[in-house]
């Protein structure tokens, strides 16, 4: 119902529109409130992307593809919140077998163009990262840099362990060390987050760092599947403002076209901010 009415309120600030205008308008920004984001979890076995992706979302699972598949194909978790669905991907790590990796490679190449993340795990004790920086440099390139996003994990397991319900100055101090070793090793384009799902440190900052570098389209659609602690107003904020500035995309993407008439591209241009601010008020009506 809330939604009816927040898409009523775009179309009462189109008005002034003739209505097959206002109606291309709405169908498109009916498809940004219905966009799915598909996510790529990447990590080596024991990098705790489980318990990861239960710490950072809280939407219903269902798996989409079958465990038996076969092993070009990765597996598929369709996440649930309300109205919005969410795609993980579950994508093999690295490192483990030559053969796989040769496999592997392809399977990349043919998801990274359908991804609009890539969370790439890497457990804060793991020092063996040379074949992980090959396949970055040599798959990942630089086409698709900025769709990844580094994360060490486990970072309670950090010399000196002690097993206790606090990360120690000396831990925390060796993390930053890890992070330094990440950004001199793979230059990535994104900062590296350090989490313990275990002690639910780091999880808001990495949260808020994992929207940042979100498309736009898809930062509103992940906002709605994080766990309410992680919802910050700083996760929040973007994610409105993303919406608005994409919702003024949409208005200057039908502004543009060749065929519209003059008199209707100087309505659209009038009406623009109005309806940006109105999507921006009715957010978390969708959201």
């Amino acid at each position: 119902m809330k939604n009816q009415e927040s898409l009523q309120s775009l179309r009462n600030s189109l008005a002034s529109l003739p209505a097959w205008a206002s109606e291309r308008i709405m169908q498109q920004i009916r498809q940004l409130t219905n966009y799915e984001p598909m996510i790529g979890i990447m990590g080596k076995t024991g990098a705790g992307k489980s318990s990861f992706c239960n710490a950072l979302f809280a939407g219903e699972v269902s798996p989409v593809s079958d465990i038996s598949a076969c092993t070009r194909e990765p597996l598929r978790f369709r996440q649930q919140v309300g109205e919005h669905f969410m795609t993980i991907v579950d994508l093999p790590g690295v490192g483990e077998s030559r053969a796989r990796d040769t496999e592997y490679v392809a399977l990349y190449r043919q998801q990274l163009p359908r991804l609009d993340l890539v969370l790439w795990l890497i457990k804060a004790d793991d020092r063996a990262l040379a074949v992980d920086e090959h396949f970055y440099r040599e798959v990942i390139g630089e086409a698709y840099r900025h769709k990844v996003l580094f994360v060490i994990s486990q970072s309670d397991k950090v010399e000196p362990t002690c097993g206790g319900e606090k990360l120690s100055t000396e831990q925390k101090q060796n993390i930053s060390r890890k992070i330094c070793q990440l950004h001199q090793l793979f230059q990535p384009v994104n900062p590296v987050c350090a989490v313990s799902v275990r002690l639910q440190w780091g999880l808001r900052v990495m949260a808020e760092r994992m929207i940042r570098c979100l498309p736009r389209e898809a930062s509103s659609p992940v906002v709605s599947q994080l766990n309410a602690p992680l919802r910050t107003d700083a996760v929040n904020k973007k994610a409105c403002d993303d919406f608005g500035e994409t919702v003024g995309s949409v208005l200057d993407t039908v502004s543009s076209m060749p065929l519209i008439p003059a008199p209707v591209r100087t309505i659209i241009q009038a009406v623009r901010d109005t309806v940006v601010s109105v999507a921006r008020a009715v957010w978390d009506f969708f959201f």
